[in-house]
């Protein structure tokens, strides 16, 4: 074993004990801060709360933040471009408007604690993320372009962000309810939407990981990863369903949580040099761990106040990657 891999191995279950150990961590927190689990066990009701709502919470947050990592993984080998994130196929824009349709059609609510209007804005979400990356493979002709490809999902995202503002405009009272979709939002994640993003996330780890000799074929150019016999055209195509999909079920599950998908695979390739194949996985397990974390800082920071998870993911987000741009400049200049 050389000595990248087992470099990669070490990460990747470190990655995994510091998920574990956030996850305990996360059914401790609650609106007065944190709760001893040692002093909750005896009290029936504060661990019916760390079962039916922390805990399941805590490891939505890890799942969802999974999908994105794996997305963006996907998403910057794909278009060979490292400020590539899992929205840029017009998947967040889709969803913004499926929510936006469904609360104008039906009064949905993504706040509600209904469990038929929380499907029905979850399926929203969903269909309208899948109908969004349709129409961008429709107007890129296919997948066999990647340019055409990113300047259709580019387009789709401008066109259904107006179509959604303009919903918002014209009914006024699902605003609110809109800015928490826009803004993300975790505590609403139950043992069901855990079942939805496992599988959804198992499905596309397992494609996802067999098709990375495509994006390590890429890496090199098209040219080249012709040469070696790759079928581009199919394999693009399930990378771009990958990636719609986990992108799809995380936004359904977790409204639009900014910077993880494009921040998870950058901080792995800080930390080891790797194939694609590695660098899907422990993107996967970087993007959960970022946003269980953030998740827990959401809750703990302002307590019993809340802050809005994706605007941490932002911050933080954002000035890791104003930083690394200062670093590669300063490390550039003469």
């Amino acid at each position: 074993m050389n000595t990248q891999r087992r470099r990669a191995l070490v990460f990747g279950a470190v990655l995994l004990v510091l998920a574990a150990a956030a996850l305990a961590l996360g059914a401790g927190i609650g609106s007065t801060g944190f709760e001893s689990l040692w002093v909750a066990r005896h009290d029936p009701v504060a661990m019916q709360i760390v079962w039916d709502i922390r805990l399941p919470r805590t490891l939505g947050a890890w799942l969802a933040g999974a999908l994105l990592g794996l997305a963006g993984a996907v998403a910057q080998g794909l278009f060979r471009n490292p400020l590539a994130d899992p929205y840029l196929l017009g998947s967040a824009s889709g969803a913004s408007l499926g929510v936006a349709s469904a609360m104008v059609l039906f009064g949905a609510s993504p706040t509600s604690t209904q469990w038929v209007t929380r499907i029905g804005v979850t399926g929203a979400a969903f269909l309208g993320a899948v109908a969004a990356v349709l129409l961008t493979l429709l107007l890129a002709r296919g997948v066999q372009q990647t340019l055409r490809l990113l300047l259709a999902g580019v387009i789709v995202g401008v066109v259904f962000g107006a179509i959604k503002d303009l919903f918002t405009i014209a009914s006024a009272d699902i605003l609110v309810a809109m800015t928490a979709f826009m803004l993300g939002n975790t505590g609403l994640v139950g043992w069901s939407a855990c079942v939805v993003m496992g599988a959804s996330g198992a499905l596309c780890l397992l494609l996802a990981w067999a098709l990375a000799p495509v994006l390590d074929g890429l890496a090199l150019g098209e040219a080249t990863a012709r040469s070696l016999g790759l079928p581009l055209g199919a394999m693009r195509a399930a990378l771009v369903a990958v990636l719609a999909l986990a992108t799809g079920t995380a936004v359904a599950q977790t409204g639009l949580i900014a910077f993880v998908g494009l921040a998870a695979p950058h901080l792995v390739r800080s930390v080891v040099k790797t194939t694609h194949a590695g660098l899907i996985v422990l993107a996967t397990l970087m993007g959960g761990l970022l946003l269980m974390t953030a998740d827990l800082g959401a809750r703990w920071l302002i307590a019993p106040q809340e802050l809005p998870v994706g605007v941490l993911t932002a911050v933080l987000g954002g000035s890791y990657l104003l930083w690394l741009m200062h670093r590669r400049s300063a490390r550039a200049a003469p």
